[in-house]
């Protein structure tokens, strides 16, 4: 059948011949979410509706960063058990500077609880506004607003003058001539 110089029937078998071809066919109909919530789910996404299937990404990250956290807790006390080994074998002929080093390396090691220390919300150290990315780090240590970055507004305890001393004198040696031209 032609209308308006369009085959239609030749159109209809160069979409079955692309579809045999590719192996795309078009849905049947809407599918239900394979959760039962009650929207409709692609293909793409499992048979999930869209809510669903972040919810399903979203666990699958937080299972795979647990057990990335699990592993670098590992690996830690692994290194602190060689540590410790290595800190435990004794030189033959004194025992005394070995307790030394033991007694020192028991204060470094940290309970697992304790090692991870709680996040704070970046906020400014003097007004208490969230900052969030745009936050200033001062030298001193503390986060900053944009108001508050500079060092005389917010009381800064970092000493500028003694580093931009020492910056110099390392940039810079002195380099003095002998004193007696030797012949």
């Amino acid at each position: 059948m032609t209308v308006h110089g369009f085959d239609y029937r030749m159109a209809q078998e160069s979409w079955k011949m692309e579809t045999e071809e590719t192996g795309c066919q078009p849905p049947e109909g809407p599918i239900l979410c394979s959760n039962n919530c009650g929207f409709f789910g692609s293909a793409t996404t499992m048979n999930l509706c869209s809510q669903c299937y972040r919810n399903v990404l979203s666990k699958q990250t937080k299972a795979a960063e647990a057990a990335a956290a699990i592993s670098a807790v590992h690996s830690q006390t692994t290194a602190l058990e060689r540590q410790h080994k290595i800190l435990k074998v004794e030189p033959e002929g004194s025992a005394q500077p070995s307790v030394s080093l033991a007694t020192s390396s028991s204060s470094d090691v940290k309970p697992l609880g304790s090692s991870v220390p709680p996040s704070k919300p970046n906020r400014c150290n003097l007004c208490n506004k969230r900052v969030g990315l745009t936050g200033f780090k001062c030298r001193c240590g503390g986060l900053f607003c944009s108001l508050h970055r500079y060092n005389d507004k917010h009381n800064c305890s970092f000493d500028y003058k003694s580093a931009g001393r020492e910056a110099i004198s390392k940039a810079n040696p002195i380099i003095k001539a002998d004193k007696i031209e030797k012949i």
